[in-house]
């Protein structure tokens, strides 16, 4: 039905120009090739057993259904997927009536996720072949889709997709994978390509260019010339697109285990002076100097914690992305006279309310942040209560890690964490007798002598 309602729409609307970037490439189109079970290497067994129940669902309620995207992508290169993506020609509504456990979602285009406990497979409708004057469809000035509620065939899904390696679907009817864009081929020469004309697919979602650079990165594939070739013109189409999505984009960024390769590439392509603009002012002022080695330094350690399987969290990477801003404003207004902890907590204020501007951050993160950099000056303080003081804080251990960091790229004394380090491990005793005072300082407040006045002899009044 939908296919007929396609082929009317067409015959009425002939003046529509097919090289609109919502359009089926009718020219350099490669023809659909079919792999057989026998010419790929994805099994059933891969495969999530709740993303199976919804595929075989909605082939026995008479629907066609496909897993497409990053699973396939990633089963065919050998890798775990994270999660598993369904498409069909079934409609939310439709979907939401086969699977109780379904929640539609989504504006700019809707979405159904299918939940089984912790585990959602989202499940999205074929998109179609709309045009910019369609009530379902919206495009801003820029040519960013705004709004994409047009539903079609698989033949109008693939071409709506960014990459023909991200446009691979695996057909549970009889296990193959159906190919309209090349990207089988493009696996095996490990080329990231874009569908389409690259220019026009980047002004319709401008996020296609972090999502370049994160995919090359990831899967080690090489840019294709034509995609790379506009994202240096393209980059400031990035400051259209809301703060709180850019978030979410540099979080798979900088936390999918490839941090230092990924910050290296955005910088090469101007994409991470828009995610943190004042990192990039600051690392301008001094290349080879302690601002990017600690930085490189922060990601380093941030891969290979991912790489041994422990956790990462994202208020120590963006406090290390935003710590040399935070330095710098301190220090402009401790040489005016304000006190240290003043200073940091005002700099750290500015720099996040800045920063929020770019990549909207989360109340939590924020906090989170603050308190590992107003920490650090408390670190020369080691004499006294305040040590066991800041022992106790529940930012210390984080802290800490940051210090050492610090330290070990010039941003610190070398002998602070050397110093904190026996102090953890020391005993109570041993905690006193390194935090005493050296002899002949005196600390606090000296007690003042009373002194009396000695009253005035009593005149004699008799003389």
């Amino acid at each position: 039905m939908k296919t007929i309602l396609n082929f009317f729409k067409k015959i009425i609307n002939p003046a529509r120009n097919e090289a609109e970037p919502d359009a089926v490439p009718a020219v350099n189109a490669p023809a659909v090739r079919i792999y057989a079970r026998a010419e790929h290497n994805i099994s059933r067994s891969q495969i999530s057993e709740n993303a199976l129940k919804v595929l075989y669902r909605l082939q026995k309620s008479g629907f066609q259904a496909y897993l497409v995207g990053g699973c396939v992508r990633d089963l065919l290169l050998g890798r775990e997927p994270k999660d598993f993506d369904v498409v069909t020609d079934a409609d939310p509504e439709q979907i939401r009536k086969i699977f109780r456990n379904c929640r539609i979602i989504g504006r700019r285009f809707r979405l159904a996720h299918v939940h089984f406990g912790r585990e959602i497979i989202e499940v999205a409708t074929f998109r179609g072949a709309g045009d910019a004057q369609d009530d379902k469809q919206v495009l801003s000035k820029e040519g960013r889709l705004l709004r994409d509620n047009v539903y079609g065939t698989i033949e109008e899904d693939v071409w709506r997709r960014d990459f023909t390696v991200n446009a691979l679907y695996y057909n549970i009817k009889d296990f193959s994978v159906v190919d309209y864009t090349g990207g089988m081929d493009d696996h095996k020469t490990g080329t990231l390509r874009l569908i389409g004309d690259p220019e026009t697919r980047f002004r319709e979602d401008p996020v296609r260019m972090l999502r370049a650079v994160r995919f090359a990165v990831k899967l080690g594939f090489n840019l294709d010339p034509a995609c790379e070739k506009p994202i240096h013109e393209l980059a400031e189409l990035l400051y259209g697109i809301p703060a709180a999505r850019l978030y979410d984009e540099a979080l798979k960024l900088f936390l999918s285990g490839y941090a230092l390769q990924t910050f290296e590439m955005l910088r090469h392509y101007g994409l991470f002076q828009i995610l943190f603009p004042d990192t990039e002012s600051s690392l301008a002022l001094e290349e080879e100097g302690f601002p990017k080695l600690f930085l490189v330094k922060a990601l380093e350690n941030s891969d290979n914690r991912i790489a041994e399987g422990k956790t990462v969290t994202a208020y120590f990477l963006w406090s290390a992305f935003l710590w040399e801003p935070v330095a710098i404003r301190a220090k402009e207004k401790i040489a005016r006279g304000m006190a240290e902890s003043m200073a940091y907590q005002e700099a750290a204020n500015e720099v996040v309310s800045r920063q929020n501007s770019s990549t909207s951050l989360p109340r939590h993160i924020t906090m989170s942040m603050r308190e590992v950099w107003t920490l650090q000056p408390k670190f020369n303080m080691r004499i006294g209560s305040k040590p066991s003081r800041l022992l106790t804080h529940p930012r210390f251990r984080a802290a800490y890690d940051f210090l050492v960091l610090r330290a070990e790229t010039g941003g610190a004394d070398p002998e602070l964490p050397t110093w904190w380090a026996r102090y953890q491990e020391a005993d109570e005793t041993e905690q006193r007798k390194m935090t005493r005072p050296p002899r002949g300082v005196k600390t606090g407040k000296a007690k003042r002598k009373r002194t009396y006045r000695k009253k005035p002899a009593a005149q004699d009044k008799s003389v």
